[in-house]
């Protein structure tokens, strides 16, 4: 019985092993296989290598929790998550940007007339210099504010009064909408490029003008005229100044004769009444209230009949000149003559 039983499994066990060696060269032959012969051959290898040790295997349960994460993307749901949070803030922001500013309640004290004379002789320091003391909202000071250095202004400057000061430099362009200055000194170049209306002007130095100059009076110690330049006067001229002092000469313009003059040292008329039996001579002599630098020029012209039946010629110098006659002038007769004088 032992001999037989046990060439029993030996048998069993030399025909086990055929089946896998059919199994592991089936890939070779799959190629040439039909697909119904791949799908028996398929199944005749899933009969084989299920075991009654795998079979008791209990299938593990996975929790909730994993499955979720298992079925949902990670990274999408981080995202949701962030998307959630942002939105949230800002619901929160435009909530709070709605509500109304809680005004401060500032406490006020009434200031009796002692406490304001000693605020005024004390002083309060805040800081150091080495310090600096930066206000980031408005300040309204309704006193005065002294300052002992320095005014740096980064912005615009504004006032609503006047600004009183002893001295005010501008690096700068300077726009002034309405500017009364009493004393204006400019040490370089003034450019005017509007109207400009002056009360008094005195210019020391040299002035160069390219456009016309309107003024109701100029008054100048010299009027120079260079190059090819023309004076146009279109209304009348008037010399002003000093009256000359005329001396008739009675031994020519005979007994009871006389001479007056009006005018200037520039232009005028002398007036000459003649006497009884007048002479050939100089009639009269006129004296300037400013004597001229050089001999000036002196043109005359008669008036009326009596001054044009003489003979009359001029003698002049830097004080004085005289009208004279070649002939002795007509017997009590008033006449006259224009003169006119240029250096």
């Amino acid at each position: 019985m032992d001999p037989e039983k046990k060439t029993e499994p030996a048998s069993e066990s030399e025909e086990t092993p055929q089946p896998k060696a059919e199994v592991t060269q089936a890939p070779v032959d799959a190629l040439s296989l039909t697909p119904e012969e791949l799908e028996e051959e398929a199944a005749e290898a899933k009969a084989n290598s299920d075991t009654p040790a795998t079979a008791e295997i209990p299938e593990k349960k996975l929790s909730p929790i994993k499955r979720f994460f298992r079925k949902v993307n990670v990274y999408f749901l981080f995202f949701i998550i962030l998307i959630i949070i942002a939105s949230a803030i800002t619901v929160v922001n435009y909530l709070n940007s709605q509500k109304a500013p809680v005004e401060p309640n500032i406490a006020t004290q009434d200031l009796t007339e002692d406490a304001l004379k000693q605020l005024a002789n004390s002083d309060a320091t805040v800081g150091n210099s080495s310090q600096t003391l930066t206000i980031q909202g408005n300040a309204i000071i309704t006193g005065q504010t002294l300052m002992r250095g320095n005014l740096n202004i980064a912005g615009n400057l504004q006032t609503g009064g006047s600004i009183q000061g002893p001295s005010l430099t501008i690096s700068g362009k300077s726009n002034l909408g309405d500017t009364q200055i009493n004393n204006l000194q400019i040490a370089t170049n003034l450019a005017v490029q509007g109207t400009t209306s002056v009360r008094d002007l005195n210019i020391a130095g040299t002035s160069n003008f390219s456009g016309a100059v309107t003024a109701s009076q100029i008054t100048v110690t010299r009027l120079i005229l260079s190059g090819n330049a023309v004076l146009q006067i279109p209304n009348h001229i008037s010399f002003t100044g000093g009256t000359p002092v005329p001396t008739a000469n009675p031994a020519v313009l005979g007994n009871g004769g006389s001479a007056s003059l009006s005018g200037s040292d520039t232009a005028g008329t002398v007036t000459i009444n003649s006497g009884n039996n007048p002479t050939p001579g100089c009639l009269v002599k006129i004296t300037f209230q400013q004597p001229f630098t050089s001999q000036p020029r002196v043109i005359v012209g008669p008036i009326s009949i009596g001054a044009g039946q003489i003979q009359y010629y001029v003698e002049r110098n830097n004080t004085t000149f005289s009208i004279c006659t070649v002939n002795a002038a007509p017997n009590n007769q008033t006449f006259g003559f224009d003169y006119f004088i240029t250096n």
